[in-house]
């Protein structure tokens, strides 16, 4: 799925079960692993460490959670594991050699 940042703001978010849960109004990236992180709802413009928890936890969606992004987003409802990357092995590298 690739979508143009300047795409995402503004675009309305639902989740897989049809329910709508705002607007994109917000991108968290983080810069050192070159991906989005959060994606909020709300304006982060907060006067104090509590609303800004509040922004983060009640108007905020990890941008894991996105199924589908094109004329809208789609999130998933349910909490999605984080993939990890695996390292093959050396055995899985190297190439099969078969004998006669």
């Amino acid at each position: 799925m690739t979508v143009r940042l300047s795409r995402l703001f503004g675009m309305d978010i639902y989740t897989d079960i049809g329910d709508y849960r705002g607007k994109v109004f917000d991108l968290v990236i983080n810069l050192e692993k070159g991906r989005i992180e959060t994606i909020t709802t709300e304006a982060l413009k907060a006067k104090t460490k509590q609303e800004a928890k509040r922004i983060i936890t009640d108007k905020s969606i990890p941008y894991k959670n996105v199924r589908a992004a094109k004329d809208i987003l789609i999130v998933s409802t349910g909490r999605v594991e984080e993939e990890e990357e695996i390292e093959p092995t050396p055995k899985q590298r190297t190439a099969f050699r078969y004998r006669r």
